[in-house]
């Protein structure tokens, strides 16, 4: 993608969807962490099925510990991976209390030192809670990068590199949101519905897909 191509690009998703925010369900900074936490390698929507249930019963590290791991575990067994889920949440709900006063850091080493808590984790929970200008790059933002030119890159932290440096500031926030949103309802892995995509103007995926 041509740098100049960057900023209508953007502009153009920005005036589609003006406000983007996470498609999980979360009323406290510690709920988006869990929520995240909780979603590697599963959807949005079967977490949000899983922390409707949950939230309303233990959405603070105390009462997240009081609930045990088998307690834990009956409100996230739907979730994949959800035993080792449930025990570096509960590690990391003690560590926030023990070395946090029980509140959510506000930097990326802090998050990632947390059990469970990766690169892309941090980097959701300092975008969405904290409205750091952070790339979590994700299956759909790597795709969405590569197919487009917006950032190619051959591993997850060489496109998000790539993105800090293209991203126009006036998007930077907003960015990763609009990103995964495209990927997941439009430019998606098997076929990209590119007859419904607008920002295809300024993509370099050749081969542009067409209804059926």
């Amino acid at each position: 993608m041509k740098q100049s191509d960057i900023e209508p690009f953007f502009a153009t998703l920005k005036a589609a969807n003006p406000q983007p925010n996470t498609e999980l369900e979360y009323t406290s900074v510690f709920e988006l962490l869990t929520a995240v936490l909780l979603s590697a390698q599963a959807t949005d929507v079967g977490v949000n099925k899983a922390t409707r249930k949950l939230f309303p019963v233990a959405n603070t590290p105390q009462a997240i510990l009081d609930l045990g791991l088998d307690g834990l575990e009956s409100y996230i067994r739907t979730i994949g991976l959800y035993h080792s889920k449930a025990k570096h949440l509960l590690e990391t709900c003690r560590m926030l209390i023990d070395h946090h006063g029980g509140k959510v850091p506000q930097t990326r080493e802090e998050l990632q030192a947390l059990p469970g808590v990766g690169r892309k984790t941090a980097n959701v929970v300092l975008n969405v809670a904290f409205g750091q200008p952070t790339m979590a790059v994700d299956t759909h933002i790597f795709r969405v990068s590569n197919r487009t030119g917006l950032a190619p890159g051959k591993d997850p932290l060489a496109v998000e590199l790539q993105l800090m440096k293209r991203v126009p500031d006036e998007y930077a926030v907003d960015s990763h949101h609009w990103l995964i949103l495209l990927g997941r309802y439009v430019c998606q892995a098997r076929k990209p519905r590119c007859w419904e995509c607008v920002v295809s103007p300024y993509c370099d995926f050749t081969p542009k897909t067409i209804s059926v």
